[in-house]
């Protein structure tokens, strides 16, 4: 019994083993990651702005950034982790921050203004529009929330949302991805380190009670075996 106990927890132990090995190997690729993230955000050189309080602005008022904040909270729904956004680390590598510089972009665009120039007089569904120059109010429009064959309308949702606005949201986005899956690696790797302790700490236990049993037999036989001369 106490031999089999002993197998049963030296294999145990070899399983924990491995699987902290598995867990520090995933740590390490993690980290590789994170430098990797960093670098090429340190490369682009985008940061977030913080007043000397360490509260986040936007243009220089603390106003501006509550009401991005809004938009990324409130409509676009995404769980905002504060302790990324860190006024002593301000390079956006994080995936919140890399989400308020996409909803930073986005606030500006949905609440601009273009100017749109007709050359020459248009007609558009019974609506007569003499050539000259239009200013229009985004008012909150996404690229697909625009009339694209109204002679203004449609002018102003290129100006708006350009493809550089598209190209800067793909590339915050795969930022943002980046960063989360990092994170679930690092919570990954934490995971099979802390299942690799259990199982050495299962199988040391398992073989420290086959020692214990073996001690126990080895004593019973000791007492019931009578000393030479005695009988």
């Amino acid at each position: 019994m106490s031999r089999r106990l002993q197998i049963i927890g030296i294999v145990l132990a070899v399983f924990g083993l491995g699987f902290v090995l598995a867990g520090g190997y995933a740590y390490l690729q993690v980290q590789d990651g994170y430098d990797s993230l960093r670098a090429f955000s340190e490369s682009q050189n985008v940061t977030l702005s913080y007043n000397d309080n360490g509260e986040l602005v936007d243009r220089g008022t603390t106003e501006g950034a509550d009401a991005i904040m809004v938009v990324l909270t409130d409509e676009w729904g995404y769980p905002v982790v504060m302790s990324d956004l860190d006024p002593d680390d301000p390079l956006v590598n994080t995936a919140s921050e890399y989400m308020f510089q996409m909803a930073t972009i986005g606030y500006h665009v949905l609440h601009g203004t273009q100017t749109v120039v007709l050359a020459e007089d248009t007609e558009y569904q019974g609506e007569f529009f003499p050539a000259g120059t239009y200013e229009f109010e985004v008012d909150g429009r996404y690229w697909t929330d625009f009339d694209r064959q109204h002679p203004i309308e449609g002018a102003a949702r290129g100006q708006a949302w350009t493809g550089t606005v598209h190209g800067l949201f793909g590339e915050l986005g795969v930022g943002t991805v980046t960063a989360s899956t990092l994170q679930l690696g690092l919570a990954f790797a934490g995971v099979l380190a802390g299942l690799g302790l259990t199982f050495l700490l299962l199988g040391g236990g398992l073989i420290w009670a086959g020692r214990g049993h073996e001690e126990i037999v080895a004593l019973s036989i000791d007492e019931r075996v009578p000393e030479p001369g005695t009988v």
